[in-house]
């Protein structure tokens, strides 16, 4: 874990705003993941944290990778460009599932010579993948519960159960290789029971699919979702890994290979954010502290992520609650309404906050001319 004091030297080197990534944290959650899920093959989310070193270190790690766009494929494809044509093939045919269900007809001409594994929820996205990549595996995507996620994922894609028989075999019959199942029970999910009754539908449309005479399905994606630690309130990974391994050597034979998309599970913690106090003022009789990062910036899961982030600052003293302001000129730029903060800071003091890995610095931009945190890789 990086220490507050070499936070500071970071920022003293460096300046601020500072996004630090701890890649000795990353490869003990990809560690953890596996001991926990050893049936389960982790298939990093990269748009969780696209950062090419993340990437890499995951790569060297053993990861494989489930990308939702061209560009994800080929942050990832970098890593084993200097394959010959066969081994990439066989690489990517191992190790990528294109995990969005809705991909443009260009994106599908692209990866179509991978034949590569991809998802799929809805009758036109067959006819689409078989007119533009018909070599490619498919995996249907079920609509199962996401109760008590932080994202909510099931208004926008998954066919239900009563769907999915016909789906199957409509692509089948369009000449499709249907390879699985998979789901999604939502982004940061603390209610496991979303897990159990998905693996559970998955089994059944695994028994009544081979009960019909496709016996060609032999991979479930049980997605992500897998909740990082951000309080207290998290339950430990280890008890919903222990669950979920019961249902799985339950109702999933051995001869079906399980994969995961772990994202948030695998980056949250290896980041912290370090940033400046710009300006200080006291509105409607409330201590406001502005520092040079903002939600247009690495703050940006507080608009698109429904995170709170909270803060450490570097000095002690008497604290109150305060208001963090980003250092744009936006009303919307307000990181937190309710922060505990010593009272006495000065313009130049730092502030830290941890476990801001992941859906943060992803959607950074460049908004009213502020960029965003410099990057910096540690025990890389």
């Amino acid at each position: 874990m990086i220490t507050a004091n070499q936070l500071q030297e970071l920022a003293n080197t460096h300046g601020t705003p500072l996004f630090i990534i701890d890649h000795d944290e990353l490869r003990s959650n990809y560690a953890i993941f596996k001991n926990n899920l050893p049936r389960v093959q982790a298939y990093y989310a990269v748009k969780a944290n696209p950062d090419p070193v993340i990437v890499k270190t995951l790569f060297e790690a053993g990861a494989s990778f489930d990308v939702s766009s061209i560009a994800e494929f080929n942050n990832v494809f970098d890593n084993i460009k200097d394959l010959s044509d066969e081994e990439q093939h066989q690489w990517v045919w191992d190790n990528i599932i294109y995990a969005n269900p809705i991909k443009a007809e260009e994106t599908l001409r692209e990866l179509d010579k991978y034949q590569p594994l991809m998802t799929f929820d809805n009758r036109e996205e067959i006819f689409k993948i078989r007119d533009h990549a018909p070599s490619s595996r498919v995996v249907l995507r079920l609509r199962v519960s996401n109760a008590g996620a932080m994202v909510e994922l099931s208004s926008k894609f998954g066919a239900s159960h009563d769907e999915a028989l016909e789906l199957i075999f409509e692509a089948v019959n369009a000449g499709l290789t249907v390879a699985g199942l998979s789901f999604h029970v939502g982004s940061q999910t603390t209610n496991f029971e979303n897990y159990m009754q998905a693996i559970n539908m998955a089994a059944l449309i695994f028994k009544e699919v081979k009960e019909r005479g496709y016996d060609k399905m032999d991979l479930l994606d049980i997605g992500g979702g897998f909740p990082a630690p951000y309080d207290e309130s998290v339950k430990p990974f280890s008890e919903l890994a222990k669950r979920i391994n019961t249902e799985l050597d339950r109702l999933i034979p051995e001869d079906i290979k399980i994969i995961a998309e772990p994202g948030r599970f695998l980056v949250a913690t290896t980041a912290t954010a370090v940033s400046k106090i710009i300006g200080k003022a006291v509105r409607h009789g409330k201590l406001c502290y502005y520092i040079d990062d903002g939600v247009y910036h690495t703050f940006s899961g507080v608009i698109f992520d429904h995170c709170q982030y909270h803060f450490d600052a570097f000095k002690e003293g008497p604290t109150q609650i305060c208001t963090v302001f980003g250092p744009t000129c936006d009303g919307l730029d307000v990181i937190s309404m309710t922060e505990e903060l010593p009272q006495d800071l000065q313009r130049g003091d730092l502030l830290s906050s941890k476990n801001i890995g992941a859906y943060s610095g992803a959607t950074s931009t460049y908004f009213n001319g502020f960029p965003p945190a410099k990057v910096i890789q540690v025990n890389r």
